[in-house]
């Protein structure tokens, strides 16, 4: 797949001749990680036993590269190192397609259960394989699980240290496996316990009844009628604000295999999966978005609110 020649990469849509760049709306992101290498899922397939369990990701990568190109979308790829290594092909067809790859670390394991060593490792390392295989510079991170909280602040500096030039790992919500949320809840500068600093750009939320609700994407989209999705990105164009939209591509196979997970994760993690590449789609005909690399974010301005963590 090749990118349109007449698109603006910023922008995600066609432009007539002469006209200049139109201003890019939200960002669009996809965490790349096999289906069964979910925290919901580490109970029941652990590590060791990954490379036996049968690989869907490229199919559903395919059917999202297919949607974005209907669409005229360009998006941003946090892509799991235990994935890039196995699959180098893949992570080639995406950046090919005209979109920006990240990291989404290594082996899927939350920020807390790794020493700071390690994960400074998992940064490097991530990082070196993915570049490798695109050529490109990786400039953005996304911990597994949104697992960046005030428990773990101390990567913030961590990745300051390693020169990422952004992060999406913060959610801004109450939630038994993750949350900040009293953080901010569109792009901000966070500070981490050393001083360290870094761009953050939350997942989409919306402010009802003195709280933050999350609504923008994984299970909160398939779960959710796709317009309190829509009318929260209108809340935050009115605001002038850019909002981070996130999706699985396992998220739109509704035919992978059943995993003997507990009966809540279960329902989270297959709820409406059959509909997911509908309000997909539906998004991409209302909406323009872009990847982070694209949106105009970068470099983060010095002026921008700081959050300490």
């Amino acid at each position: 797949m090749n990118p349109d020649p007449s698109r603006d990469p910023a922008a995600g849509r066609s432009l007539a001749a002469g006209e200049g760049p139109a201003t890019p709306s939200h960002i669009l992101s996809f965490d790349v990680e096999e289906y069964f290498q979910v925290e919901a899922a580490a109970g029941c397939v652990p590590r060791d036993r990954w490379d036996e369990m049968p690989r869907r990701l490229p199919a559903a990568v395919d059917r999202v590269l297919d949607l974005l190109a209907a669409g005229r979308a360009s998006a941003t790829f946090f892509i799991l190192g235990w994935v890039a290594a196995r699959d180098r092909p893949l992570v080639r067809r995406i950046a090919q397609a005209g979109h920006e790859i990240a990291s989404h670390g290594i082996d899927h394991r939350m920020i807390g259960r790794l020493t700071a060593d390690q994960f400074r490792r998992s940064l490097a390392d991530s990082r070196r394989l993915l570049e490798d295989i695109t050529g490109r510079p990786v400039i953005g991170y996304r911990a597994p699980t949104f697992s960046l909280t005030r428990a773990t602040a101390w990567a913030i500096d961590a990745l300051a240290d390693a020169g990422y030039q952004y992060d999406s790992s913060v959610f801004p919500v109450r939630h038994d496996r993750y949350g900040v949320p009293d953080a901010p809840r569109f792009a901000h500068r966070a500070v981490g316990p050393a001083g360290g600093s870094i761009l953050e750009i939350p997942p989409l939320t919306l402010r009802l009844a003195g709280a933050n609700w999350p609504v923008g994407g994984g299970g909160y989209l398939r779960l959710l009628p796709v317009r309190i999705v829509a009318a929260a990105l209108r809340s935050a164009s009115r605001r002038g604000r850019q909002a981070m939209i996130y999706l699985h591509p396992w998220e739109l196979d509704p035919g992978q295999p059943v995993l003997p997970m507990g009966r809540l994760a279960a329902w989270r993690h297959r709820v409406n999966l059959a509909g997911t590449a509908a309000k997909l789609a539906w998004l991409l005909d209302r909406f323009t978005f872009t990847s982070v690399r694209a949106s105009g974010l970068l470099p983060a301005p010095p002026d921008l609110a700081s959050f300490a963590y």
